[in-house]
């Protein structure tokens, strides 16, 4: 006759199970928890403090240059005129929309200088676009990267903007000769156009915040984004003067357009950079009876906003991002 206690599974000879009690596992797993806490052990995945979050995102902002500064001499090793793209690239959109707008569709009526302000605007929207462009596959793209190391994983999405930002201030040389060749002189106001990139600088991070969350868990909003940059650029009075709008029949019925389309955030830095750089388009504006001093309160709010915000929705997963 068998003991109760033995189990014969394969119907030859008997082993020993005990079963363990409820009260003695309790026990081991408040024992493991009590050890890790002891020796200062935490979950390796887990989301840190609001605080100390931020405070390691800036301690690695070493890193954040570093890994910026080695991808932008990376993106262009495998074209014979390297780092000049990133100049030529903005050029010929210029061009091609100077074609379609200045040329053909004469959208520079009550422009003084249309080309300086054309290319202005081309300039300063492609940062935003490239940037939430790049920030879309800032975790996607570097998933070897983050298995592999434990970092704030806000860097990347960092990092990548810096990437544009660095891009950007080579293009700025090239806009200001553009600027001078067409006729604006050199004013004070030229010191204006460091605080607008800077407060572009920190909505572009934001936003790129806030698509990294979204495309580290829907890669299809790849295949959306340039449908979204695209509608957002015609939006943004790159290729009109957005003033100009507010005569037309369509906006003096419905003057919410106006205010929405003035509101634009890239329209905003836009306008921003064209009122320090070109010594006639406050005129241009006031010709349509538009100010432009408010646009710094715009933009500050727009900054604040959506770098406060995306930081905010991006470190709300951080304990997510990476995993299989």
């Amino acid at each position: 006759m068998s003991h109760p206690d033995r189990v014969s599974p394969t119907g030859g000879e008997s082993v020993d199970t005990i079963a363990e009690p409820p009260a003695l596992a309790g026990k081991r797993a408040e024992s493991l928890a009590e050890f890790a806490a002891r020796h200062g052990l935490t979950q390796s995945a887990a989301r840190p403090p609001l605080r100390r979050y931020i405070h390691d995102v800036w301690q690695r902002r070493t890193f954040i240059w570093n890994f910026a500064s080695a991808k932008s001499m990376s993106m262009y090793t495998s074209s014979r005129l390297g780092q000049v793209w990133q100049v030529l690239t903005p050029l010929l959109n210029a061009g091609v929309y100077y074609l379609i707008f200045g040329v053909l569709l004469k959208t520079d009526k009550g422009i003084g200088n249309f080309p300086a302000f054309l290319i202005t605007g081309v300039f300063v929207f492609t940062f935003t676009q490239r940037s939430l462009t790049a920030g879309s596959k800032s975790i996607g793209n570097n998933l070897s990267l983050i298995r592999a190391l434990h970092f704030p994983r806000a860097s990347l999405p960092f990092a990548h903007v810096i990437v544009e930002l660095q891009q950007l201030l080579v293009s700025m040389v090239v806009l200001m000769g553009i600027v001078l060749i067409t006729g604006e002189p050199i004013t004070w106001r030229w010191l204006l156009l460091a605080p607008a990139l800077m407060l572009q600088l920190i909505f572009n991070m934001g936003i790129s915040l806030i698509i990294a969350r979204v495309g580290a868990f829907t890669r299809d909003i790849q295949q959306l984004l340039p449908f979204i940059t695209r509608t957002w650029l015609y939006f943004s009075g790159i290729f009109f003067m957005t003033a100009a709008l507010s005569e037309r029949a369509v906006v003096k019925d419905h003057p919410w357009i106006a205010k929405v389309l003035e509101a634009n955030p890239a329209s905003v830095f836009i306008e921003l950079v064209r009122t320090s750089l070109m010594e006639s388009y406050p005129r241009d504006l006031a010709q349509h009876g538009w100010g432009h001093h408010h646009l710094w309160f715009y933009a500050v709010a727009w900054a604040l906003v959506a770098f406060i915000g995306g930081f905010w929705y991006f470190y709300r997963a951080e304990e997510r991002y990476g995993r299989g």
